[in-house]
């Protein structure tokens, strides 16, 4: 049985990663099934994700660190780093194919009931588009949760991992053609196996006090 405490409690912030360890390819299998799976409000799924595993690849994330030297060698030296992105915009061809593929899914038993996912989607997508005018906001907000799912997945895996602040997400968004595509880029994280010398892995954890943050009612 899965021990939640324990694999929150193993997990941290990776700050040097050993470049001559490689994530299996069927351990990637199953960060790629968390990254697809991630829970999105009303199943919108605003998300797209560059992924490398060869120098190449990351040389091209690495571009975008260039002004943060200390993240230069995390992403190197990573055996894997996932660029983030998200819709700025869910538009209609994006809706439409939402909800095509739910359908081709199984997800609607009438035609009915088709119409009714696509309008509760729409309902909710227009309180933050017309109301709130946070659309692009609320789309991004759905991908941290990817985020923070996937990161919870990956150390259920015993894969290390570190979201990366330092980096300029204008130039990933070029680098990748994300604009051109509906989306931008919004986080970065690398992965992989820590190094002998990673001082984070020795530090203990520091959590505010439960009377801080819970209220139970």
């Amino acid at each position: 049985m899965m021990n939640v405490q324990d694999i929150v409690q193993k997990r941290y912030s990776t700050k040097s990663f050993d470049a001559s360890k490689k994530i299996s390819a069927e351990d990637f299998a199953q960060i790629e099934a968390a990254l697809r799976y991630s829970p999105s409000s009303v199943n919108i799924q605003p998300w797209h994700f560059v992924i490398t595993d060869n120098e190449v690849g990351k040389a091209r994330v690495a571009k975008s660190a260039e002004n943060f030297p200390y993240n230069l060698p995390k992403i190197i030296n990573a055996s894997h780093v996932i660029v983030f992105a998200a819709r700025v915009h869910a538009d209609e061809d994006y809706l439409a194919g939402v909800l095509e593929q739910e359908d081709k899914d199984g997800r609607f038993a009438t035609a009915e009931n088709k119409q009714m996912g696509d309008n509760a989607r729409r309902t909710f997508l227009g309180i933050h588009r017309k109301q709130m005018q946070d659309e692009t906001q609320w789309l991004s907000r759905q991908v941290h949760i990817n985020l923070g799912f996937t990161l919870f997945a990956t150390a259920a895996l015993g894969v290390d991992a570190v979201p990366l602040e330092g980096v300029d997400m204008a130039v990933l968004d070029q680098e990748f053609g994300l604009a051109e595509k509906g989306y931008r880029a919004v986080a970065v994280v690398a992965l992989g196996y820590r190094a002998e010398d990673d001082f984070n892995a020795k530090l203990p954890k520091s959590r505010l006090e439960n009377e801080v943050i819970f209220t139970k009612v």
